[in-house]
């Protein structure tokens, strides 16, 4: 295999590795969401290592791109299963919200 596709196979493994991990997110499987993270581990650090030597042309540079976007959409979606109550605590704080409401929220009580 040539270095390029050894190295789009990487990429491809980790967003096969993100997928499964999102799957078994949603249907709460902790212990193999931890299992699927220590293969996620090991392929990102394998990846890492032949990184710096791959030079992409534009579309390629794209292609990267596509899986890193599919990659980083699968981890916040695992996180917002993983820890609900930050998932909607972000939504409060990022819609527009009158400052006396906001104010309410931190009166001692």
């Amino acid at each position: 295999m040539n270095a390029k596709a050894d190295y789009f196979a990487r990429y491809e493994a980790i967003a096969a590795i993100s997928a499964r991990m999102l799957t078994a997110a949603r249907k709460s499987l902790w212990d193999e969401l931890t299992e699927l993270q220590d293969e996620y581990r090991v392929l990102v650090d394998a990846l890492c290592a032949i990184d710096a030597d791959v030079s992409l042309n534009e579309s390629e540079r794209l292609r990267k791109y596509d899986l890193i976007r599919q990659i980083l959409a699968d981890d916040a979606a695992i996180r917002d299963l993983a820890n609900p109550s930050m998932a909607r605590l972000q939504v409060f704080f990022s819609a527009p919200r009158p400052a006396h409401v906001l104010k309410g929220l931190f009166r001692a009580g």
